[in-house]
């Protein structure tokens, strides 16, 4: 049986804050870091017209911290910090970042999956949408100060992409393409 003892805050930000948990776990007194951090969604974007997934560039920077780069290619994603349904935020997150107008309805539930289990575990839930040239309504990059690059990659590289250790690509992002090669490419 676990049992929680006592919790700490440590520190606390905009979007994340640091925890120190002492607990029971088998008859052992234990103690835990913990960043808690919002839930997310995430997009696979298929382009029917470019024949291309969608995915976008962004500066991270915790990743410049460890490559002095910072740049990694992800899905179009967002935090769920608002009051609204995950579908719904994945639909303004396709809008704002990459520029595609897309009803929430076709919106397909890929998987959610659990990140970074160790310090935050933070989950992630995973749709797919396919969209043509009639979606598009603008040319995305996000809104206020994010600095988003959307970037097309051809149907015949994916699997390249995914396996390219020069590309920073997030975990996410090469399980949708996975699933996208297994499930979709050809049909």
């Amino acid at each position: 049986m676990i049992e929680i003892k006592k919790i700490n805050e440590i520190c606390k930000g905009k979007f994340l804050s640091l925890k120190e948990v002492f607990f029971n776990y088998k008859g052992r007194l234990k103690r835990w870091e913990v960043c808690n951090s919002m839930d997310s969604v995430a997009v696979l974007i298929y382009d029917k017209d470019l024949d291309s997934l969608i995915l976008v560039k962004q500066f991270r920077l915790p990743v410049f911290l460890k490559n002095k780069d910072g740049y990694t290619l992800e899905l179009c994603a967002g935090l769920c910090d608002k009051a609204k349904p995950k579908r719904v935020i994945a639909k303004e997150e396709v809008l704002e970042e990459c520029g595609y107008d897309v009803d929430e309805s076709r919106l397909k539930k890929i998987t959610s999956t659990w990140a970074s289990v160790g310090t935050n575990a933070a989950n992630q839930t995973i749709y797919y949408v396919e969209v043509d040239s009639r979606d598009k309504v603008n040319r995305g990059g996000g809104v206020d100060d994010e600095d988003i690059e959307v970037i097309e990659i051809k149907k015949e590289i994916v699997e390249k992409v995914i396996f390219d250790e020069s590309v920073v690509l997030t975990p996410g992002a090469k399980f949708a393409m996975l699933w996208w090669l297994h499930y979709k490419k050809d049909k």
